[in-house]
């Protein structure tokens, strides 16, 4: 049985700065694959798309905007898990704390009192 691998998802703005750096000259195809480990075909479909405007800096804004609203709706559902469970301990009665006349263990709690009448 063959193990099929997962594919990697790469931002608009990871597209965008490779792009950039290809036909600004920064950076040669050959020298991307090798460095960011993609393939050819990859960087060609990714160009094409650049050289259309397909690639556009508003669309990488939108992807940035979209992946900030996705965390801020997660740990807005983190907070509300939070909070509920702050409020059920709130509610949760406390044991009784031991004073400072009363000797207490840490593992076994107050003293317990003599019986009066003994064992029978």
């Amino acid at each position: 049985m063959s193990t099929r691998t997962t594919y990697r998802r790469h931002t608009h703005t990871f597209k965008l700065q490779v792009c950039n750096d290809i036909r600004q000259g920064a950076i040669g195809r050959r020298e991307a694959q090798k460095h960011y480990r993609l393939s050819a075909n990859l960087i060609q479909h990714w160009l094409t798309q650049y050289d259309q405007g397909e690639l556009a800096i508003e669309d990488a804004q939108a992807e940035t905007i979209a992946e900030y609203e996705a965390k801020v709706a997660a740990l807005e559902r983190k907070v509300g898990q939070l909070t509920m469970e702050l409020d059920l301990l709130k509610k949760t009665p406390r044991p009784p704390v031991a004073t400072n006349n009363e000797q207490s263990l840490i593992i076994s709690g107050p003293l317990v009192a003599p019986s009066v009448g003994g064992a029978k």
